[in-house]
């Protein structure tokens, strides 16, 4: 049996990659399983997601392997599976999801009732999520294989754009279901708080789905100035003024048609310190009456980190009162990937969007995480994408 490496979540600030153990298919608890299959990823990415868990800013426990971007080649296959085969090369939603539930059934993929036995919804390598083990690592196990893997139709041609590929386990579809649950179409104006690899995969996805405008906030000028190399509009919240002053400068008029926010729960004002609900605010006051909000950022339960205690239990000081008198939509959640991969991959391979030079995506190796982490932690513009065999294409 081959040996396995992972990327480990030690305690807040520190991952490691240790010698884990090869995949076995079976389920968290220990159940021997039938569906599943062992990948052995081509790529594995690095999401701001891991970093609010390394941060310590979870319940995430030590020992927990990270990683819920994946993207490889079948090397085994259980008995029951009938339709992905040994030698595909496919992607793997960051959802873990069983295909026979209700909400599976229709398409929530996000929340499937069968993976996790204390709430809905699964996912690999995250606290909370079930249990499964993160691919971050050489090798990894996926359920449900024939219901979850999308497969690429052309090996080759899928290797050649693996860079531009690897977003579709989790950035891509985010940022995308973000525009898409603000209603973002054809001329649209868009507000996207946040200026990470998901706020630049949202920004393109405005652009894929035709918006006039797409205008970027970030305090970071370098992540700014890369959104803006790929024809976005940006504010710099670091300059103060009122977002409805800086919009006017930008559009002649002081709200968007739509906005997303990619910033989530560890959201921070003007003086540095955390404001969980700052850019929900701030997203409701540039937001035209009957306009709608995706919410792809993410919001927790628990947060050990937060300053005080209602937060601490996910409870924020929230304007709804302002959403509520503008008639706003609002649609929070994780993105069930499923909805939209199958059409981004084809956008991707027909050259429709190139979602690595977006997000800039750079390559390194599995034993370069712990360094990637740091770096992404400090707001570099990039996308940290592991390659754990050496094996894409240079």
């Amino acid at each position: 049996m081959a040996s396995n490496h992972g990327v480990v979540y030690m305690r807040p600030g520190k991952v490691e990659v240790q010698s884990i153990d090869y995949p076995e298919l079976k389920t968290p608890q220990g159940k021997k399983i039938d569906h599943g299959v062992i990948i052995k990823p081509i790529t594995t990415n690095i999401c701001g997601s891991d970093q609010h868990m390394v941060r310590g800013r979870t319940t995430a426990p030590a020992g927990l392997v990270l990683g819920h971007e994946i993207t490889g080649e079948v090397i085994e296959c259980g008995s029951g599976v009938e339709f992905i085969s040994k030698g595909d090369l496919v992607s793997v939603p960051f959802n873990v999801a069983c295909g026979r539930c209700r909400n599976c059934k229709e398409r929530h993929t996000d929340v499937c009732l069968n993976v996790n036995p204390s709430r809905a919804g699964g996912a690999y390598g995250y606290v909370d999520m079930g249990g499964w083990i993160g691919g971050q690592a050489e090798y990894v196990m996926v359920p449900y294989a024939d219901w979850n893997l999308l497969k690429f139709p052309d090996k080759d041609q899928a290797r050649a754009k693996i860079r531009d590929l690897t977003c579709l386990s989790d950035i891509l579809p985010t940022g995308y279901h973000g525009c898409v649950s603000a209603g973002v179409t054809t001329g649209s104006t868009v507000l996207i708080s946040g200026a990470g690899p998901v706020g630049l995969a949202a920004a393109s996805a405005a652009f894929l789905l035709g918006a006039a405008v797409v205008i970027v906030a970030d305090f970071n000028r370098a992540r700014l100035d890369h959104a803006h190399s790929f024809g976005c509009e940006t504010i710099d919240l670091s300059q103060g003024g009122s977002i409805g002053d800086q919009l006017e400068k930008i559009l002649r008029v002081p709200e968007v048609d739509c906005a997303v926010d990619c910033v989530g729960f560890e959201a921070k004002g003007h003086s540095g310190k955390d404001e969980p609900a700052v850019v929900l605010n701030q997203l409701m006051e540039a937001t035209r009456a009957a306009g709608a909000i995706g919410i792809p950022g993410l919001y927790v339960t628990e947060d050990p980190g937060a300053k005080d205690a209602a937060a601490r239990s996910g409870n924020l000081t929230m304007r709804l009162g302002l959403g509520w008198a503008k008639s706003h939509s609002f649609t929070t959640g994780q993105t069930p990937v499923m909805k939209y991969n199958r059409g981004l991959m084809m956008a991707i391979l027909h050259d429709r969007i190139k979602i690595a030079k977006a997000v800039n995506v750079e390559l390194i190796s599995l034993g370069q995480a712990p360094e990637a982490y740091q770096a992404f932690d400090s707001g570099v513009p990039k996308k940290f994408v592991i390659d754990p065999h050496h094996s894409v294409r240079t």
